[in-house]
């Protein structure tokens, strides 16, 4: 309890880097608390061994990257290390449209979405987290980028249908530098800030392995980026540090308190609530673990803080987001479309779908996955599988009982593989956007609950398939719902909300910058303090908020 720091934040995801770094820049003891470990290039799993052990859960022994929640209605992704979501997510850097920071836009049941903050405010904010995460587009039109098929195709399809498509700026290294050539596997320089790592980077290689975890480090995710450059400026990062609450302290200040997951624990079953707890006190802290971790902290530390607002909880969505699937694309002559999910970067392209009589906006992307996943699929053709498999036999054991003098079987090989058009011809679709942010955040007992439906984002939902379907239609492709819709169920990994900027108490539970209102000193910089869906990847507006709060604060 004695130990301090000026500024305590928790969790380092896009809210919690920009923080870190800007406090530390300006001088300011800073203390970074992170539940999650370090992940270098090199170090993300891959194997199905390394991936079991791959999930967030200290009390089963598992220290791993991947958290994964389910509600009544909705599942949830997210990420435990050292950079937070920027981890896992798929690298996209796009600006929220102006028109969709609504103001006093009705909500079922009750109540207003009201953004009480706009394009032209973030505007200078999201100029400089571009820069800081090296923005770079997709260079799809030049080598050895040109066989990217997938991101002409959305283009395609986006002209066809009169739909705007745009190369949004991503997070990733195509060239060493900004104005240099691009090219696979070049080395990356390091900034003046160094690398906390000390890891060699490397330019993107095409893997689509962005989600699972850039090993060689083409992404610029906060780890290399506001992270190492707060570190530099002498922020203490502390990994394996999870806060369990916190509480305001006479005079001002706030004491928080955490436990630490030893090293030497992970793979073994820990009973972490048994774990001794530490404090530290701070006079300014800031919150920024997540919509779901931040949220439930106010929550169970809500009885000390008697001056918290009654929106506490609220204004939770998934952004939107909705995963389809595009199947056996066929081209003008009727064969198969290549559209090689697999090459790339995850994200390259997105078409808008925009606000107005039919509904609410919304994006649509193209989203690759690593190369396993095209040997997973091809495995689903059990019967094509199976008579390849019987027709190479066959001709083996003709070869042997013939005594063929032909000894060469690469054409027999090459028959038993298959085509593999199944899976070069298919890919996934990523719809976000404007859902309803109506959902509730609440306690059950110790656990944190979402309240939340499809029901009332239905409109948004259908629309969003529909269109979904005629981009499928443009390439002569199957489309399909993912199975989950079905049972009116959807994945995000994009959660937001619970701790909503507001004009005032009754509105939200932190201002225009993440003051809380009634706790001065308690800074809300994540996910949660957005008051509804951002529509397009959040990323870049919660970085862009927290630039402007950290501004603020800094200048006031």
């Amino acid at each position: 309890m004695d130990e301090h720091a000026d500024v305590v934040v928790v969790g380092s995801g896009f809210g919690g880097s920009v923080a870190a770094h800007r406090f530390a820049e300006a001088g300011r003891q800073v203390v970074v608390l992170e539940r999650g470990k370090p992940y270098p290039p090199g170090s993300f799993a891959r194997s199905p061994a390394a991936m079991a052990r791959n999930l967030w859960d200290p009390s089963e022994g598992r220290h791993g990257l991947f958290d994964l929640w389910s509600f009544r209605g909705i599942d949830a992704v997210v990420s435990s290390g050292l950079g937070g979501g920027s981890l896992i997510y798929a690298n996209v850097l796009l600006r929220k449209p102006e028109s969709w920071f609504v103001n006093e836009s009705p909500l079922p049941g009750g109540g207003y979405e009201h953004w009480p903050v706009t394009r032209d405010d973030l505007d200078p904010y999201y100029d400089e987290v571009e820069r800081m995460m090296g923005a770079q587009r997709f260079p799809y039109e030049h080598a050895p980028y040109a066989a990217s098929a997938k991101t002409a195709a959305m283009r395609e399809a986006a002209e066809r249908l009169g739909l705007h498509w745009e190369l949004p700026t991503l997070a990733v290294s195509f060239a060493p530098e900004p104005g240099a050539r691009a090219g696979l596997g070049l080395p990356i320089p390091e900034p003046s800030y160094g690398n906390l790592h000390g890891v060699p980077r490397v330019t993107c290689r095409m893997s689509s392995e962005c989600d699972f975890g850039c090993n060689g480090g083409a992404k610029n995710t906060l780890d290399h980026t506001y992270l190492s450059a707060a570190a530099f400026h002498g922020a203490d990062l502390r990994t394996r540090h999870e806060v369990r609450g916190f509480e305001p302290l006479p005079g001002g200040g706030y004491l928080v308190h955490y436990v630490v997951h030893d090293p030497a624990g992970e793979g073994t079953r820990t009973r972490t609530r048994r774990l001794p707890v530490r404090s530290i006190r701070c006079r300014r802290l800031v919150l920024a673990a997540g919509a779901l971790g931040t949220t439930y902290l106010l929550l169970v530390s809500r009885k000390k803080l008697p001056a918290l607002s009654n929106a506490l909880g609220t204004r939770f969505s998934g952004n939107g987001d909705l995963l389809s699937l595009m199947l056996s694309a066929r081209g003008a002559d009727g064969e198969h479309r290549p559209l090689r999910g697999s090459t790339g970067p995850v994200i390259t392209s997105a078409i808008r779908g925009e606000d107005g009589p039919g509904g609410r906006g919304f994006y649509v992307q193209d989203a690759g996955y690593p190369g396993f996943v095209d040997w997973l699929v091809e495995a689903t053709q059990v019967s094509g599988q199976a008579r390849r498999m019987l027709i190479f036999a066959w001709a083996r054991l003709a070869a042997a009982v013939t005594r063929s003098p032909r000894t060469r079987i690469n054409a027999q090989v090459a028959a038993l593989i298959g085509r593999g058009s199944l899976s070069e011809a298919s890919l996934p679709l990523l719809g976000m956007g404007r859902d309803v942010p109506d959902g509730v955040m609440r306690l059950r007992g110790r656990h944190l609950d979402v309240q939340w439906t499809t029901s009332t984002s239905r409109a948004y939902f259908d629309r969003v398939r529909g269109t979904m379907r005629e981009i499928a239609e443009t390439m002569d492709a199957d489309y399909r719902d993912n199975p989950l819709w079905w049972a009116r169920r959807v994945i995000t990994v994009h959660p937001l909300g619970g701790a909503p900027l507001g004009r005032h108490s009754g509105e939200g539970v932190v201002d225009a910058y993440g003051e809380a209102f009634g706790h001065p000193g308690l800074h809300v910089l994540d996910g949660s303090a957005l008051p509804g869906a951002c529509g397009a990847n959040p990323s870049l507006t919660i970085a862009a908020l927290a630039e402007r709060a950290c501004e603020r604060i800094l200048t006031a």
